[in-house]
């Protein structure tokens, strides 16, 4: 049976692990081993913040959202119940973009919830 000579793959792989590490530093950026766990604890940071991304911004929606109502006499809760009931179908995030941005549509917003 032939002999297989693995260099060219082993290469390839090597350089594509060092270069995801690219800008690690002392050791995590050069050396093989010590890379590839830099890398398997960087992927799973990853993942976690990923999801922990939509829960700070729903946070910071959230914010803006009871900032701005308290200015026009509403609670979260109380203009988020206003908006259910009179069947409002914007999100959190265009409620925050409203009342960061567009203060005057949120204004009216508040003025026909309290009718």
């Amino acid at each position: 049976m032939a002999r297989v000579k693995r260099g060219v793959n082993k290469t390839k792989r090597r350089k594509y692990l060092l270069a995801q590490t690219k800008g690690y530093r002392f050791d995590r950026k050069s050396k093989e081993r010590i890379a590839r766990v830099a890398m398997h604890h960087a992927g799973a940071h990853a993942f976690r913040d990923r999801r922990n991304k939509k829960r700070l911004f729903r946070q910071l929606f959230t914010l803006r959202i009871n900032a701005a109502g308290r200015e026009y006499g509403f609670s979260y809760s109380k203009l988020i119940g206003a908006l259910k009931k009179n069947q409002v179908g914007l999100d959190r995030k265009v409620l925050a973009a409203l009342a960061k941005d567009h203060p005057e549509v949120f204004e009216r917003l508040t003025k026909q919830l309290k009718k």
